[in-house]
């Protein structure tokens, strides 16, 4: 723990955003939250409530919310930047010019950008050269670190030494940071785990049961493992928090948003209008990397194909049960 006290700035008053700004307030930081709706601006400010994202939480006092981005960035050493990953290009970009040319910035949205099939860092170190781009991951639900639930992540920066400070400052009694330099490692995993948890979500909601479920989750970290060690990840890390952590709170839970999406998946209910669920956007680009590649991930490509109603579920289920048998690596 640390007793250095800086201001965050969190960009993004959606669940995940709000949590993060509950979580920096607990450890005695000043913190800015950003958000373009006015009202949830208010709720927060006059009841440390986010009833819209997280309804029925009390959240720390001491954050101060604002639709005004530059107060919320002015003098901010850290920057949360909480933006759902396929917004986060325009969303960081629209607000380069009032970034604080020293301030720190982590990703906290897991994905794979869908037009470019670039990482998150590599999209951020585009529109905003010169900053230092760290990641959030790990198995993490908003509701349990907006309640100050115990909880573990692990940050990751290209740069050892900013990795530990920033897993120094962020961590507080009830949140704990474990740190690394393997960026890409932490960023493929968290993104690749959200497809995954599509799979696992759409077998429970088929009524494939239990057995079925544990196998795609298995198969499919394998597949992760895979893909993760072609794109220069170390497979320590893939074993971590940000990896098979990740993977095993997300795809046994319908907090999930993949896993409760890929439910209704399953089950064949309607998709408009449920909350968004990054995975979805993910499936196709690594699909598509795995593809040009040459790497194997029948999973990840079935989830795609089962998205682009290009099969159903049974047939997916049986083209990989009717894949030819092999050895178990």
């Amino acid at each position: 723990m640390t007793s250095e006290i800086v201001k965050i700035a969190v960009l993004g008053a959606g669940a995940w955003g709000t949590a993060l700004a509950a979580m920096a307030a607990r450890g005695g930081h000043r913190v800015a939250l950003y958000a373009r709706d006015a009202a949830t601006v208010d709720d927060i400010n006059r009841n440390n409530r986010n009833d819209r994202y997280l309804k029925g939480i009390s959240l720390t006092s001491g954050i101060e919310a604002s639709t005004d981005a530059a107060d919320v960035l002015k003098d901010a050493a850290i920057i949360l930047a909480a933006f759902p990953a396929q917004a986060m290009r325009d969303a960081l970009g629209a607000l380069a010019h009032q970034m604080p040319a020293s301030a720190s910035i982590v990703l906290c949205a897991k994905g794979i950008e869908r037009s470019t099939g670039r990482l998150i860092s590599e999209v951020v170190a585009e529109i905003l050269p010169g900053h230092g781009i760290s990641a959030l991951s790990g198995p993490s639900f908003a509701t349990d670190v907006a309640r100050g639930l115990p909880t573990a992540v692990t940050i990751a920066s290209t740069e050892r030494q900013t990795a530990d400070h920033l897993a120094l400052l962020l961590s507080g009694p009830a949140f704990r940071c474990y740190s690394t330099d393997d960026l890409i490692g932490v960023e493929i995993s968290g993104a690749l785990k959200n497809v995954l948890a599509l799979a696992a979500g759409a077998a429970i909601g088929r009524g494939l049961g239990a057995s079925a479920q544990a196998a795609l989750v298995t198969r499919g970290f394998v597949e992760l493992r895979r893909i993760a060690q072609a794109l220069g990840a170390r497979p320590e890390t893939v074993m971590g928090l940000s990896g098979l952590g990740d993977l095993m709170l997300t795809c046994s839970s319908p907090q999930s948003r993949n896993y409760s999406y890929g439910m209704a998946l399953g089950a064949g209910e309607t998709l408009q209008g449920r909350p968004l669920a990054e995975g979805v956007a993910t499936a196709p680009i690594a699909a598509e990397i795995c593809a040009k590649r040459n790497i194997d991930a029948p999973i990840i490509t079935a989830v795609s194909a089962l998205l682009a109603r290009h099969l159903t579920i049974d047939e997916a289920v049986a083209a990989l049960l009717n894949r030819p048998l092999k050895t178990e690596d």
